[in-house]
């Protein structure tokens, strides 16, 4: 495993510069990213396993998987926010702090995919889906 010298240093640089601004940059509730997905201001990106996806998936965002990120940075939309989204959070955050090591803008969605499962149901599913067409 090799470590690219510059990412080292802009790890280092990064944690120099973390301040409360930053704590609240990088996360993203429910609705912000409801809303910002519809408008085509962030990139949603699933980055469970691929296991995970097969036995269950949401309609919004492209499956990438969190082993396999390093190798489909080609897939991202630089012109935007990405937010890698799991079940809870934990890997979700893990995706987010390498890709700003990395030089992407990310947030990592707080709420989970279990709690946007759980928000888009019935009414509020059908409404949000015909948002984005």
């Amino acid at each position: 495993m090799s470590i690219d010298f510059g990412t080292y240093l802009r790890g280092f640089d990064y944690l120099r510069g973390f301040d409360y601004d930053e704590r609240l940059f990088m996360k993203i509730g429910l609705e912000e990213t409801l809303d910002l997905y519809a408008r085509g201001e962030i990139q949603l990106i699933d980055i469970r396993f691929a296991e995970e996806h097969a036995a269950w998936s949401v309609a919004i965002g492209q499956h990438i998987p969190l082993n396999e990120l390093p190798d489909r940075l080609g897939e991202l939309d630089r012109a935007k926010v990405i937010v890698p989204m799991c079940p809870h959070y934990d890997r979700a955050e893990i995706a987010r702090l390498s890709l700003t090591l990395h030089g992407y803008r990310s947030r990592y969605f707080t709420a989970g995919m279990l709690k946007l499962v759980d928000y888009l149901r019935g009414d509020k599913a059908r409404d949000y889906m015909a948002s984005l067409r």
